[in-house]
């Protein structure tokens, strides 16, 4: 504990020098933080907060590495990226927080779900706060664990204020261990001051655990003692309080206690300061000494993916007729058969087979354990699956509608899309999204949202309008170790069939398809609005034009794109979703950037319309931009 404390202390000075951006002080709750982590087995996870550097000292991260994270010096865990305690490290099997807090909860689900598929007998820990306890993500992960049984220590340090917001406005209810009780998990009050109670009591509870898995609460009362960060100051809390848990700080108070049965001598406790002064000094020197990161733009852009060595398995010859909802069950399948270490989740997936019945059947082979229907919580799903990533595992995690991944956005776009770049950690999830119109469901089991996954760096993003793309493309989205966001549109699940390979093989992302060839015009498209498109042919069989189906939207294959474009001079892209921010427009900007004088007319796009999906047909048939394409294609021809 006392580690911790001098590294802080010396922290503050710096703060003050200027010398390092930020600090959030942990400072009278170190028992906690060291308590925990000596409860834990080494090859056990930990999913510690930012004020829990008790934790990283505790694993015996080299200082040096920790003070050139928090100056931004490569040594660090995020090559200057993030700041603070957010990182991770497998060496020490640690998983740092983000800013959003709360997802880290379900991430620890995920690992404590491999744990107990691999049979391991491990414990995973993970920390929040008493604020952090509002978020949604502490009750879907909390709900989670208890329903699979999963064997967590949820630890929540309750230090009095969020920010400067006290715990009477935060909950209402006395503890926050008794909301154990509604999720039928076990929980425990613990005093977060006093270091042996800590340490005995979570080790006890750990044993537990291993022994018979489960979740288990734990609430550390605590407090803190200085600011939020230390820019927030602490004027907002009564003077009393304050004093009245200095009284308890737990540094001092095991000192003492040490001191009084004989344990620790003064020349003792002299020694032990000044060793751990001296090498908190030469660490910091080694940090200080560091050369600055040189900012080299190829580096930063190749380390938003995990480098992906796209195994290339042929196509054979036998083929059989497949609807495009066949084609996504049998590739499902294949890649179950392919990686004994994937799981797939999803809300009714299991006995019910799916709202679509992809997984119809799946359980009878594969188990319930790989093919596991949850609850209704598309956030902490989501973040069990990074967290079976983490653990060295793969999941396919299935929104029943893409509508309902706005539930789980926050974990897609901010832990997903950027723990690769952040702390190298890849996520090896797939996120299946049956979408869009076509099919009278109305403005919340209608969108075609690809384009908010598009603009996040670190996703990736297919969209088939095919079941032979649709088999190869799965299968590939399952072997990359990369987050991959797959669209199925709901229309062509039943409507569109195909010769599609019987055996397993996979199709490269970031390859277009050209459907069809001519000179008079390029027309680009995906999805649904392919077919759209090759109705419009058919009816006007004069028109010679270049049919792009794009298939693959991140990576984007611009390669295609450029050389039709400069082959017929004129371009139309076709899109189910509204015009307004859609792909169709950045690509018309990439068109326009690199082959603009090529081209003998603007560019067009042709959308639907800038209002939600309507829900009867007439209504959503005048919504759709299929109804317009065919004029706005013969007016650039005409142009």
């Amino acid at each position: 504990m006392l580690k911790p404390r001098l590294i802080e202390e010396k922290m503050l000075i710096l703060l003050r020098q200027g010398k390092i951006s930020k600090w959030f002080s942990g400072i009278g709750q170190e028992a906690i933080s060291v308590g925990v982590t000596m409860a834990m087995r080494k090859d056990e996870y930990i999913l510690p907060m930012h004020r829990n550097l008790g934790v990283f000292t505790t694993r015996e991260i080299p200082l040096y590495r920790l003070f050139s994270q928090w100056q931004g010096k490569a040594n660090g865990f995020t090559k200057g990226r993030d700041r603070s305690f957010h990182f991770g490290t497998q060496d020490y099997k640690i998983v740092g927080m983000i800013s959003h807090l709360g997802p880290q909860l379900g991430v620890a689900d995920g690992i404590a779900l491999a744990s107990k598929l691999k049979n391991l007998n491990q414990v995973t820990a993970v920390f929040t706060g008493e604020g952090g306890t509002s978020e949604g993500d502490f009750h879907e992960a909390l709900n989670v664990a208890s329903v699979w049984q999963l064997p967590v220590m949820f630890c929540v340090e309750n230090n009095g204020y969020g920010l400067s917001t006290p715990t009477r406005e935060q909950y209402n209810c006395e503890h926050i261990a008794d909301r154990g009780l509604g999720y039928g998990m076990e929980s425990h009050i613990i005093d977060g001051n006093n270091a042996i109670e800590v340490y005995t009591k979570v080790s006890e509870i750990a044993d537990s655990i291993r022994e018979n898995p489960r979740p288990v609460l734990l609430e550390f009362k605590t407090f803190r003692m200085r600011g939020h960060e230390e820019a927030s100051g602490t004027k907002y809390v009564p003077q009393d309080l304050m004093d009245a848990w200095a009284k308890k700080d737990p540094v001092e108070n095991f000192q003492a206690f040490l001191r009084d049965a004989n344990i620790l001598s003064e020349r003792e406790e002299v020694a032990i300061k000044e060793a751990i002064v001296h090498e908190i000094n030469e660490h910091l020197q080694k940090a200080f000494d560091e050369e600055i990161i040189s900012p080299i733009e190829s580096v930063e852009l190749n380390d938003v993916y995990k480098p992906f060595d796209y195994q290339n398995f042929e196509v054979n010859s036998k083929t059989e007729e497949l609807r495009l909802i066949d084609a996504i069950s049998q590739s499902l399948k294949q890649s179950m058969e392919q990686h004994e270490d994937l799981v797939i989740m999803g809300q009714d997936i299991a006995e019910y087979g799916g709202v679509f019945k992809i997984t119809d059947g799946f359980v009878d082979q594969f188990g319930t354990e790989r093919v596991r229907n949850t609850p209704i919580c598309e956030s902490a799903i989501v973040e069990a699956g990074m967290g079976l990533s983490i653990a060295g595992m793969k999941a396919v995690v299935e929104m029943q509608f893409a509508d309902f991944v706005s539930s789980g956005f926050n974990p897609i776009v901010n832990y997903l899309a950027k723990s690769h770049y952040r702390w190298n950690q890849h996520a090896d999830v797939v996120v299946r999204m049956p979408c869009g119109a076509g099919v009278a469901a109305g403005p919340f089991h209608s969108q075609t949202n690809e384009a908010w996954f598009t603009k996040t760096p670190g996703l990736k993003v297919i969209y088939p309008a095919f079941p032979y793309d649709a088999k190869g493309l799965l299968a590939t989205a399952v072997n990359d170790p990369n987050p991959v966001l797959f669209f199925e549109h709901k229309a062509l699940y039943r409507s569109i069939r195909q010769e599609v390979p019987v055996d397993y093989y996979t199709l490269p992302f970031g390859k277009a398809s050209v459907l069809r060839e001519g000179e008079s015009v390029t027309i680009i498209s995906y999805g649904a609005a392919v077919h759209w498109a090759l109705e419009t042919l058919n009816a006007n069989v004069d028109i010679q034009a270049d049919l792009i189906d794009l298939r693959s939207l991140q990576p984007l294959d611009t390669e295609t794109i450029y050389e039709s474009v400069r082959k017929t001079g004129r371009v139309i892209i076709l899109q189910e979703d509204s015009l307004f921010g859609g792909i169709a427009s950045d690509i018309s900007a990439q068109i326009m950037e690199n082959c603009f004088e090529d081209l003998d007319a603007p560019v067009k796009r042709v959308a639907s319309m800038e209002t939600p999906i309507p829900f009867i047909n007439q209504l959503e048939e005048q919504y759709l931009a299929k109804g317009k394409f065919e004029n706005a294609l013969k007016e650039l021809l005409a142009y």
